[in-house]
C-alpha cells in the first residue's frame, strides 16, 4: 500500500517555500530581529506566505483571549463531549501533523477529510492505484518535450511552474529549452495567461465539454475523424493529435477546470490509456495546498483510502468511507456535532448553504493566521507557520517528500500544530 518516494535534499543556503504544492527549494532568505525581511527566487505567492500573517491569531476561547493552555483544554473537552466530530483541513500542514490528526480521530471516532474530496482526489486515487501513468517534476524539467496545461492557469495558480519545472528550463535532454525541444498546448474555456504563452497551442473549448473533447481527441488519437457537437475545427483536433502521438516524454498537467468540468476521472483514464498506446505519456495534478497530497498519502497508506473516512472510537481497525463523509455531505446532513478545522478556512471556500452549519456546532480552529473562520468559532489556538516558523516534512505535488528546516525561531505560544495536536491528545 505505501508507496516509495524519492528525498529531496537541500542546499543549507536555501530553503523550502510552503505557498503551494511546488514546495520550490531554492528560496534564499533575508531575516533581522527574528523576522524575514526580504524573500529571494520565490513568485508572489512564495514571498506573501513566507513574509508570515497579516494578522497572526490569538488564543480565544468564545472571542475572549485566553492562555494557549486554557484553550488547548477547551478544545480537548469539546472533542471529548462530541458524538460525531468532524477533523478538516491538514493541506498546509506537515506530515507530522497529518499523522497526529489521524491518530486523534481514532481516538475520539472522528469524520476525517480535506478539499482533495472535492478537488484533485480523483485524480490521485487513480494514480494511487496504478490507473494513471505519473512522473516526477524533475523528470518533466530533464526529459518532456510536450507539455499539456488542461484546465490550469499555473502563470496565475503556481507562478514558478513553467520556468522552474516545465517549459522554460533547459534540462538535461532539453537543452535547447523552449526555443526548439519543447511544445507547451493548453487546453481551457478561456484565453488564460498560460494559454497567451501557448499561442497557437491554445485550444478554448465550451464551459462542460472537456469530456466530449476527450473523445474526439481519442477518436484521432485512433485514426478516426474526431466530432463534437460544439463549433469548432476539427482539423485542429487531428493536429493536436498528431503532436501528442510524436511526443517522446509527454506530460498532462490537470487542473480543476477539468476535474470540475467531469463526472467522473474515467475519461481522463481513458485517454491516458489511449496515448500510451500510442506515445508515451504521464499526469501531474496541479494540487494547490503544499501538503494536501501529503495528506492522501498519509491517510492512504494508513487506511487505503485518501478522504472522506470515519473511524469508530478507540478501534486501530474499522473505518468507514464514502461520500457521507466528505466535509460537504457532513455539514449538509448535519451529522457532526463539533470540528476541527486545520490551517484552512471553510467559512470563506466553502458556499454559505454548506458551511452554515459551523455556525451551529462548537469549532476549534488551529492556525497560524486569522481567517473568516477563526473569527466566528469557539476556540482558536495559534499555530506556527510551516516552513518558515517550523520544520517537518511535506509531499510535493508529483509524490516527492520534501524536508524542510525552520527559517525563524518562534515562542511557546505558537507551537507546531503537530504539536497543538499531541497536548490535545494528552488532554483527552
Amino acid at each position: 500500500m505505501k508507496r516509495q518516494s524519492m528525498v529531496i535534499l537541500l542546499n543549507e543556503n536555501y530553503h523550502v517555500c510552503t505557498g503551494c504544492a511546488l514546495l520550490c527549494d531554492d528560496i534564499e532568505v533575508i531575516t533581522d530581529n527574528k523576522k524575514i525581511t526580504e524573500v529571494k527566487t520565490a513568485c508572489r505567492k512564495g514571498v506573501s506566505r513566507m513574509k508570515g500573517c497579516n494578522e497572526p491569531m490569538s488564543p480565544t476561547v468564545d472571542g475572549q483571549q485566553v492562555d494557549i493552555d486554557v484553550a488547548i483544554a477547551e478544545a480537548a473537552n469539546i472533542l471529548k463531549n462530541a458524538k460525531s466530530p468532524l477533523i478538516f483541513g491538514l493541506g498546509n500542514s506537515t506530515d507530522g501533523a497529518q499523522i497526529k490528526a489521524i491518530e486523534l480521530a481514532k481516538q475520539i471516532g472522528a469524520v476525517l477529510d480535506d478539499t482533495s474530496s472535492f478537488c484533485q482526489g480523483p485524480t490521485i486515487e487513480a494514480i494511487f492505484n496504478n490507473r494513471i501513468r505519473s512522473c516526477t517534476l524533475d523528470d518533466v524539467r530533464n526529459r518532456a518535450d510536450v507539455i499539456v496545461y488542461w484546465g490550469a492557469d499555473p502563470s496565475n495558480s503556481h507562478p514558478r511552474h513553467l520556468s522552474k519545472f516545465s517549459y522554460f528550463p533547459r534540462g538535461q535532454e532539453r537543452q535547447r529549452g523552449w526555443e526548439e525541444d519543447r511544445t507547451m498546448i493548453t487546453i481551457d474555456i478561456r484565453k488564460s495567461h498560460t494559454a497567451k504563452i501557448s499561442g497557437d497551442k491554445s485550444y478554448q473549448i465550451p464551459l462542460r465539454m472537456d469530456a466530449e473533447f476527450i473523445d474526439a481527441l481519442i477518436d484521432a488519437l485512433s485514426g478516426k475523424v474526431p466530432k463534437v457537437s460544439f463549433e469548432f475545427d476539427t482539423k485542429r483536433i487531428l493536429e493536436l493529435a498528431n503532436i501528442l502521438k510524436k511526443a517522446k516524454f509527454g506530460t498532462i498537467f490537470v487542473g480543476l477546470g477539468l476535474i470540475y468540468s467531469l463526472d467522473d476521472i474515467e475519461p481522463v483514464v481513458r485517454l491516458m490509456d489511449k496515448l500510451n498506446e500510442v506515445s508515451n505519456f504521464h499526469l501531474i495534478p496541479m494540487v494547490g495546498h503544499y501538503n494536501m497530497r501529503g495528506f492522501n498519502q498519509n491517510l492512504f497508506n494508513k487506511t487505503g483510502y485518501l478522504n472522506r473516512v470515519k473511524f469508530e472510537k478507540g478501534n486501530n481497525i474499522d473505518v468507514q468511507h464514502g461520500a457521507e463523509f466528505s466535509i460537504i455531505e457532513s455539514l449538509n446532513n448535519k451529522t457532526v456535532d463539533a470540528a476541527l478545522v486545520i490551517g484552512n478556512d471553510p467559512l470563506s471556500s466553502l458556499p454559505l448553504t454548506v458551511a452554515k452549519h459551523l455556525l451551529d456546532i462548537p469549532v476549534i480552529t488551529i492556525d497560524p493566521c486569522e481567517t473568516f473562520t477563526s473569527r466566528k468559532v469557539k476556540v482558536t489556538i495559534p499555530s506556527a507557520l510551516s516552513g518558515v516558523e517550523c520544520g517537518g516534512s511535506a509531499i510535493r505535488m508529483d509524490g516527492e517528500e520534501v524536508k524542510f528546516e525552520p527559517i525563524i525561531q518562534v515562542g511557546s505560544n505558537r507551537p507546531s500544530d503537530e504539536e497543538i495536536l499531541i497536548r490535545i491528545m494528552e488532554a483527552l
